[in-house]
């Protein structure tokens, strides 16, 4: 390891700089290679597994027999092409929990061959014209009390299929938020908005707690992953865990508020103290919570009735003996999400709490 490693830059321009990267599931090579490259500036090795995920060992135990995983993960939620109109237009379906009304119309990109640079093609999401009343239309059918859908959208192209196929565009291409989509909006003297804060702002606080934590023998067997495919089932944490099951995984995550966990926007992270699939257990929200309050953070507990990470995903396969997930508070979850601006560097400094505890 280099003694003099790049800094990196302030978390804004950071998180600015992983918002602009596509990253669907299953296709997350931009954003691995823009955080490679920090990791890279950092002083520190890493390497890609099969499923796509970024591994960095902080010490030579860690690759192969980790007893503790740090996780955020790279990819976001996205549209999957199913099928192709006679006129150009896409079908599509969700890749994880995206909804039609947190997207609306707009721009969009379809992701194009298979190269780890596709290119990207200009589309359009759109539900159609409302001035009728046919009951084919999706705007008859909301009128008619039926949820908006995404058998109800198609991704307008002005291409025909015969150039779509010859770019490399057929049922299973990924379908994004266009980049004019992808920027940071100041809300306030303290809030930061923006599409994709779940994982980016957690990417960013995983790269601070690494450059605080590079140098430090303490944490031999400590291994941070940036997971591919936790939008769809956390698979990449649960491929990588397979083969290297460990005993703690921390996991970095939106901490979204709810009518059922009403939350504040402030700079304090999240504890989930339980989600869909598992529950952290009682001595480690107790150990949590003092290095909160260590910290001066006020401890916020979350109990989520919907949703999980990569911590609890692989507690429910028996993967980690002991899941836990801290995260960042967050309104509109898997929409255009808003934060408050220090939330990252707030979480990254709970988790080199947690970590030396634990370790």
């Amino acid at each position: 390891m280099t003694e003099s490693p790049v800094p990196l830059p302030v978390s804004s321009v950071l998180l600015a700089e992983l918002v602009a990267c596509p990253g669907p599931p299953g296709q997350e090579d931009a954003v691995r290679a823009a955080v490679a490259s920090y990791v890279t500036r950092l002083g520190l090795p890493s390497s890609t597994d099969a499923r796509g995920n970024l591994l960095v060992p902080l010490g030579e135990r860690a690759l192969e027999k980790p007893r503790i995983v740090v996780t955020a993960h790279l990819d976001e939620i996205a549209l999957m092409a199913t099928d192709i109109d006679a006129d150009g237009g896409l079908s599509v379906s969700p890749l994880g929990g995206v909804y039609p009304w947190k997207w609306g119309e707009g721009p969009v990109e379809i992701l194009a061959g298979t190269t780890r640079k596709p290119t990207m093609l200009a589309g359009v999401l759109s539900f159609g014209g409302i001035h009728t009343n046919s009951p084919l239309s999706a705007a008859q059918q909301s009128r008619d009390g039926r949820a908006l859908t995404w058998d109800m959208a198609r991704v307008l192209t002005g291409l025909s299929p015969q150039a779509l196929a010859k770019a490399g565009v057929r049922p299973g291409s990924r379908v994004i938020m266009a980049r004019q989509r992808r920027t940071l909006w100041p809300l306030g003297s303290d809030l930061i908005a923006s599409y994709f804060l779940d994982d980016r702002a957690d990417i960013v606080a995983w790269l601070l707690a690494l450059a605080e934590l590079r140098q430090d023998s303490a944490f031999e067997d400590v291994l941070f992953v940036a997971t591919a495919s936790e939008e769809v089932g956390g698979l990449g944490a649960l491929y990588l865990l397979r083969e290297r099951p460990a005993e703690i995984v921390i996991a970095l995550e939106i901490g979204p508020t709810t009518p059922d966990n009403p939350l504040a926007l402030t700079p304090d992270p999240t504890i989930w103290i339980s989600d869909s699939y598992a529950s952290m257990i009682p001595t480690d929200i107790a150990m949590a919570e003092s290095c909160a309050r260590k910290l001066n953070f006020t401890p916020r507990f979350q109990a989520l009735t919907r949703g999980g990470s990569d911590a609890s995903c692989a507690a429910a396969q028996g993967l980690c003996a002991r899941p836990i997930t801290l995260a960042f508070a967050a309104d509109n979850s898997h929409g255009f999400e808003i934060m408050h601006k220090d939330a990252p560097e707030a979480l990254a400094k709970l988790l080199i709490a947690i970590l030396h505890k634990v370790a």
